[in-house]
């Protein structure tokens, strides 16, 4: 491990997770990721590795059969697992959004039925809000949910869902507007929004009456994990299935749940950042011109000194977000500052790395074609780098605000 990106005060726990999750990563995930990546398949066996490992419970509490850890310990494992193969990262993060919603939203019977299962990967989790006509703008979705006796029929379409094919589990964000008498005419939209929870089997048409997961949507990169859309046709989802019990509660649920995951997002930058500036510096001292290796000319120390200084910037603001979270505050401004930044300098970095591999970057032989593809889905996962700015202003703004 090189001196870039390291996080002082961790505990010997942490350490020692780190330290097996980085060797996993190593020897199972990057000798395999960019042939797996280029057939767009699944990876199978690097998901049952880290079941194997505990990862998929690694924040849920232990008395779930969780390892119970801290937001910062799963961030720096993500950021391990994103400088393998970005798309592995993908499959835990939806998964671990859902079950830190039940965590924190949950009843206990939901905690109970979902948690334990969801510790050990059993049940995989997947969450959605983004429709066809929408996705930065949440409070505009159309999909709807009506009362009828004991249950609640939805219908509706949904766009972007990560794992939505692999998941047994969804989390789906719908409006409950007048129609069941909880919320009167009037009410500002994000107050009519209603989580569920949507159990289903895995795979693709029809999973159960009323919902169908059409099949993958093709990407340009950010492939193995499955992308999808869901429909919803008077789906039928028992009350008991509303997350936390009470309606009305959905939007806020879902943006805890997105501060989370921002977090992670910038940890998946930081990943593959860190991995192309491994690629870049060490193609720079192999790669000779002019007689000599092609770092030991200025303009590519140059190129090698702004990269490994993005590297650390962007580490070094996400595990501040990650830290924020961990002690009960508020972070969205630090975990929307971590998110821009970690996906912007993530952008740069690669891109640096694959100038520096020269016309051998555009070929397919080159683990650094594969990042070139992967980066760009970072600029908009989890909120644009434009919302992120809305929020970090508006933040500001209330933080700075002049008096009188």
């Amino acid at each position: 491990m090189g001196r870039l990106a390291r996080t002082e005060g961790l505990t010997d726990v942490q350490r020692e997770i780190l330290a097996t999750v980085r060797e996993f990563v190593d020897k199972e995930i990057i000798p395999v990721a960019t042939e797996l990546e280029h057939r767009d398949e699944y990876p199978t066996r690097i998901v049952e590795g880290l079941k194997e490992l505990g990862l998929f419970g690694l924040m849920i509490p232990e008395e779930y059969g969780g390892l119970g850890e801290s937001l910062l310990t799963y961030a720096l494992c993500v950021e391990e697992i994103a400088r393998g193969w970005m798309s592995v990262s993908g499959i835990i993060n939806t998964h671990f959004i859902v079950a830190y919603m039940i965590k924190q939203h949950g009843t206990q019977e939901q905690k109970d039925h979902f948690l334990p299962r969801m510790a050990t990967g059993e049940v995989r989790g997947a969450f959605s809000m983004s429709e066809p006509g929408l996705g930065s703008d949440v409070s505009a979705i159309t999909s709807k949910a009506v009362r009828d006796g004991e249950d609640y029929v939805l219908t509706g379409q949904k766009m972007w869902l990560t794992n939505g094919g692999s998941s047994t589990l969804v989390a789906v964000l719908c409006r409950t507007d007048s129609e069941d008498g909880a919320h009167p005419e009037g009410t500002a939209p994000h107050r009519s929004m209603t989580t569920f929870l949507i159990e289903k089997e895995p795979g693709f048409g029809q999973v159960k009456p009323g919902l169908t997961i059409p099949g993958k949507i093709e990407k340009m990169g950010y492939k193995g994990v499955d992308t999808t859309e869901l429909i919803m046709d008077g789906l039928r989802v028992p009350g008991a299935r509303v997350l936390g019990g009470a309606t009305g509660r959905g939007f806020y649920q879902m943006m805890d749940g997105v501060e989370v995951g921002r977090v992670n997002v910038a940890a998946r930058g930081c990943g593959v950042a860190q991995r192309a500036f491994e690629l870049g510096v060490s193609y720079a001292q192999q790669r000779h011109t002019f007689g000599k290796p092609i770092a030991q000319h200025q303009a590519i120390q140059f190129k090698l000194a702004e990269m490994g200084t993005k590297v650390e910037a962007a580490h070094a603001m996400m595990v501040n977000a990650a830290r924020k979270k961990d002690s009960g505050q508020r972070n969205d401004l630090e975990a929307g500052m971590a998110k821009y930044l970690a996906s912007e300098y993530c952008k740069e970095v690669v891109e640096d790395a694959f100038r520096i591999h020269g016309g051998y970057g555009f070929s397919k032989e080159y683990e650094i074609e594969r990042l070139y593809r992967e980066a760009p889905m970072l600029l908009i996962g989890e909120g644009t780098a434009e919302i992120q700015k809305m929020i970090i202003g508006r933040r500001l703004l209330e933080e700075y605000r002049i008096q009188g």
